[in-house]
């Protein structure tokens, strides 16, 4: 029962992870994504990943871990494109969002 209860919090969590993705990744800025939180949360991933191998339960539990730390690493690459993006935006002098556009417009 407790490996179910962990697996659901781990599918509830993951949940929100695709949907962060796919938000970060359209809003071309990285000015709204916090890095230092990501790794934290990579961090735990593999931190539970490591004590489902230290104690040997490799279940579908440790599957779930895996699935959301590849999804939440996804993050990552978005972070970086966007980072990428917000320099050439800032060298070009450009708004770097819909919302900045609305900004200069007031």
């Amino acid at each position: 029962m407790a490996e179910f209860l962990e697996a659901m919090m781990l599918v509830c969590f993951g949940l929100s992870w695709p949907i962060s993705v796919i938000k970060n990744y359209k809003s071309h800025t990285a000015k709204n994504m916090s890095l230092k939180f990501t790794l934290l949360i990579i961090a735990g991933y593999v931190a539970g990943i490591i004590s489902k191998i230290y104690t040997h339960k490799f279940n579908y539990v440790l599957v779930v871990y895996i699935l959301n730390l590849a999804i939440v690493s996804c993050n990552i690459a978005v972070y970086i494109i966007n980072k990428r993006q917000d320099r050439q935006a800032a060298s070009l002098k450009m708004p770097l969002s819909k919302a900045d556009v609305h900004q200069e417009a007031v």
